[in-house]
């Protein structure tokens, strides 16, 4: 397939959509009504769901990818507007189906009979927000909840940010607010990251994840607010790679957060201690927060916990095994993907700098693959290519020479005019075939016959 991050968003979809399915210990009865479900919430047959499973359990990921196309087709204007009256249809009744919205679409004439897929329209309308089980999840109206708690230790962690103090951050000493991420096990209470990052943007919520798993090994399910943080193709890709089911809770419900809610009403204590230190940095508030961290709650009796247990001991007692992701494959889970257009010079620009890609590319737009803790070397990714690392740019004291064109780039020797010499043929053709012109002159010298 030609664009390669499209594939992954599309096999970390199909990815989440069987998580359920994979659960151990799921009765056969169980797994046919949940795969009902889901194919049904889904506008997807149960066959399909069965193929994905299929899929995954041969190749893992990658089988969830779409089969590449030789001839790839790009996205038409007809589509963005069929998916505008769809999303009309859908949102006039809810529970129209995919089926019968394209019927419609086809009736009025807006496409052409069998051009628009059910799948297509299906993921669009999900990109936009109104797949059936997105307007199911908005109808709904919230109600009083049950409270519930995971058997085990990483079945289920909660995360959540929580605004924090006004700190002097940056060389000009200007105080800015600063966010607390936490990450908290379900099951016993325990937080297996919690630290106060500088910015609200993604990458805390990234730094923070990549460190609890790296520490306490890869969790069963993550389960989030809808923050824009956590709502990103990175968070869905990651989790698919690593085999994290991603959750998020029904927007207006703080109650389905209760746990990492009620943690961050624990912190406001040490908060209100914080302020009577005056931390002069991030580091110093951070230092002191693990120390508060340590002393006052992990190793502290939990009200919610059998025998009134910390959650310390109640993580370390717990005997359910630790399942810890390799390295590499943890590196790869939490890589980003961005596209870059090559220069002239065969280099791109990336983060400020110049990275060396190579005089054969030039023109041509390739992918990106980075962690962003560490820039130095970058992975390029292009059709066609085995995938290569790309170094800085090193700019010497003087100018060097530049380097010769590829062979495929430079002028191929000619002895003559190929377009002079079509044109001239082309010409010669028009010649042999142009009627005689008619003559008026000849025609009056031609007597009259009665």
């Amino acid at each position: 397939m030609k664009d390669h991050r499209k594939a992954e968003e599309i096999a970390a979809n199909r990815y989440q959509l069987i998580a359920p399915l994979l659960e151990p210990g799921m009765g056969l009865a169980e797994a046919a009504d949940r795969r009902r479900r889901i194919a049904a919430e889904n506008g997807l047959s149960e066959r399909t769901l069965r193929r994905y499973i299929s899929a995954y359990r041969k190749e893992g990921f990658a089988g969830l990818k779409p089969a590449a196309r030789n001839h790839p087709v790009q996205q038409q204007d007809w589509m963005e507007k069929a998916v505008d009256h769809a999303v009309l249809l859908r949102r006039e009744v809810p529970s129209r189906s995919i089926a019968q919205i394209i019927q419609t679409l086809e009736w009025e004439g807006i496409v052409k009979p069998g051009s628009l897929k059910r799948s297509t329209l299906q993921e669009k309308l999900a990109e936009r927000g109104y797949s059936a089980r997105q307007m199911r999840l908005y109808q709904q109206t919230p109600g009083a909840a049950r409270r519930f708690q995971k058997r085990s230790r990483n079945e289920l962690w909660h995360s959540d940010i929580k605004y924090g103090p006004y700190l002097p951050i940056g060389p000009d000493g200007k105080k800015k607010q600063v966010y607390l991420v936490a990450i908290i096990d379900d099951a016993t209470r325990f937080i297996v990251h919690a630290a106060f990052y500088p910015t609200l943007e993604a990458g805390s919520v990234e730094k923070s994840l990549r460190q609890a798993i790296q520490e306490y090994g890869v969790p069963d399910a993550f389960y989030f607010d809808n923050g824009k943080q956590y709502r990103t193709k990175w968070m869905s890709r990651m989790c698919s790679k690593l085999g994290i089911r991603l959750l998020f809770a029904r927007p207006y419900s703080p109650e389905s957060k209760g746990k990492v809610e009620r943690f961050n009403r624990t912190v406001d204590g040490f908060l209100a201690e914080a302020a009577l230190e005056k931390p002069k940095s991030l580091e110093e508030l951070n230092r002191l927060f693990a120390v508060w961290l340590e002393e006052c709650y992990q190793k502290k009796g939990h009200s919610g916990l059998p025998e009134n247990r910390s959650p310390f001991e109640a993580y370390q007692r717990d005997r359910r095994a630790l399942s810890f992701a390799a390295e590499q494959a943890i590196t790869e889970a939490f890589l980003h993907a961005e596209a870059r257009k090559v220069d002239k010079s065969g280099c791109i620009s990336f983060h400020g700098k110049k990275y060396e890609v190579g005089l054969a590319f030039i023109g041509q737009t390739v992918d990106v693959i980075y962690d962003p803790e560490s820039t130095e070397e970058i992975r390029i990714e292009h059709e066609g290519h085995e995938p290569w690392t790309a170094k800085k740019l090193e700019i010497g004291e003087f100018a060097g020479r530049r380097p010769a064109l590829p062979e495929t780039l430079q002028q191929a020797p000619a002895e003559e005019s190929r377009v002079l010499r079509a044109a001239k043929k082309r010409n010669e053709e028009r010649e042999t075939y142009r009627p005689p012109a008619i003559s008026f002159k000849r025609m009056k010298e031609v007597p009259d016959r009665v």
